[in-house]
């Protein structure tokens, strides 16, 4: 079993932030607190079709890659994730697959792994800040980029608190919604989406498990993304205190 964790590297495994750690954070860049080594980092800025990326080494350390939609906060200690609105209401850059733009971690250790496999899991402990309309991903599956553009599913958050997640019916088509649970924006909450032998689930708040059907999907090869990716108009912004994967 590998488990990788995004959290404060001198607080691995807990949830809770020191004294020292939110003030190490204030200064430095989100992977001088967070380990980071298993992830990219996809941005809402670029060029057309080709938004900018940060590797998992230019992540890392204080003086790693940090920006204005990109930084660990003063206050909490927390990785803080924004987007400046849509293409038609901040100019953001969206990838050439998408209508809507994103500051969203891909992970990149490993590219991809089998739906199949005894143990794929992605917990996020975390605050949606600021969400003016519609809603925002924090959470999702995707399908390999050699078999799909699609995701596998999308856990949304919407500006009335809702939580659901659209699973795609198959390879190419829509998806199906179903409703996951209720959070009150500006609330902090967790939530944990396994995709392992062969079975979807999702836990809010360490509730059960709910399982969803994923269709028509097989089992595609796979891999996890946490973040902001927003999908309304308004700027949006999201604090992730923990993300963990577990392979």
């Amino acid at each position: 079993m590998a488990i990788k964790n995004l959290l404060p590297i001198a607080l691995l495994g807990l949830v809770h932030f020191s004294p020292m750690a939110m003030a190490q954070g204030s200064a430095c860049a989100p992977g001088g607190t967070f380990d980071l080594s298993n992830w990219k980092l996809q941005l809402p800025t670029g060029k057309a079709g080709s938004p900018d990326e940060i590797s998992a080494s230019g992540l890392k350390g204080c003086n790693g890659y940090k920006s204005e939609y990109f930084f660990t906060s003063p206050d909490d200690g927390s990785i803080v994730m924004k987007v400046p609105g849509s293409p038609s209401s901040s100019q953001c850059v969206t990838t050439p697959n998408s209508l809507h733009c994103r500051t969203e971690l891909r992970e990149s250790s490993p590219s991809k792994w089998s739906p199949t496999a005894s143990k794929n899991r992605l917990f996020g402990d975390l605050i949606v800040k600021q969400i003016v309309d519609n809603r925002v991903v924090v959470g999702q599956i995707h399908i390999d980029d050699s078999i799909s553009t699609k995701p596998v599913c999308e856990l949304y958050y919407s500006s009335t608190g809702d939580l659901t997640m659209g699973v795609q019916q198959c390879r190419t088509c829509s998806q199906k919604t179903f409703t996951v649970g209720h959070v009150p924006v500006g609330q902090r909450f967790t939530y944990e989406i396994r995709y392992e032998g062969g079975i979807l689930s999702v836990s809010l708040n360490g509730q059960a498990f709910q399982k969803l059907d994923t269709f028509q999907l097989n089992n595609p090869d796979s891999y996890f993304k946490a973040g902001n990716y927003n999908q309304g108009n308004g700027p949006t912004e999201v604090h992730f205190f923990a993300i963990r994967v577990t392979h």
